[in-house]
C-alpha cells in the first residue's frame, strides 16, 4: 500500500526516503475538544518559545490557518504548512544524511574506501548546517 501510495504521487521508494508516520504537525493544533485546560496546554507545543528556527514559518502558517479556516486553510495554506513541516521535522535533512551515509557504506564494501578512510577525521562543527 504504502508502494503503491508512493508510486501515484511520484515520490521515490527506498530506505532513504523518510517519511513520518503522522500527516503533519499542524493536525495536532487543533485539540478534539476544547477547553480551558486546552488553551493553557497549547502553547507547550509551538514553536514560538525562544529563537527557533522554524517559529516565523510557524506564525505564518497558523496566520493563514486563522483567515481561511482550518479546512480551506488545508489547500489555501499548503505550501506554508510544508515548508512548517520541513523545518520542524527536517525530512529532507534525515533523508540526505541517510544517503550519505549508505553511499559511504557502499563505497567502503566496494574496497573504494578504507575503513580508516570511512568518515572524514576532521568533521565539520554543527553550525555548518
Amino acid at each position: 500500500m504504502a508502494v503503491k501510495a508512493a508510486a501515484e504521487t511520484g515520490e521515490k521508494s527506498g530506505p532513504c526516503n523518510y517519511r513520518p508516520v503522522f500527516r503533519s504537525r499542524m493536525s495536532i493544533l487543533t485539540p478534539f475538544f476544547k477547553s480551558p485546560l486546552t488553551d493553557l496546554t497549547g502553547s507547550v507545543i509551538s514553536s514560538q518559545w525562544g529563537d527557533g528556527p522554524c517559529r516565523d514559518m510557524e506564525m505564518k502558517a497558523l496566520d493563514c490557518l486563522d483567515a481561511y479556516g482550518i479546512r480551506r486553510g488545508e489547500v489555501k495554506c499548503a505550501e506554508l504548512i510544508k515548508n512548517f513541516d520541513e523545518c520542524s521535522v527536517k525530512i529532507k535533512q534525515m533523508n540526505r544524511t541517510t544517503a550519505m551515509r549508505l553511499e559511504r557504506h557502499r563505497q567502503h564494501f566496494a574496497g573504494e574506501r578504507s575503513k580508516e578512510d570511512k568518515y572524514s577525521k576532521n568533521p565539520p562543527s554543527p553550525e555548518t548546517y
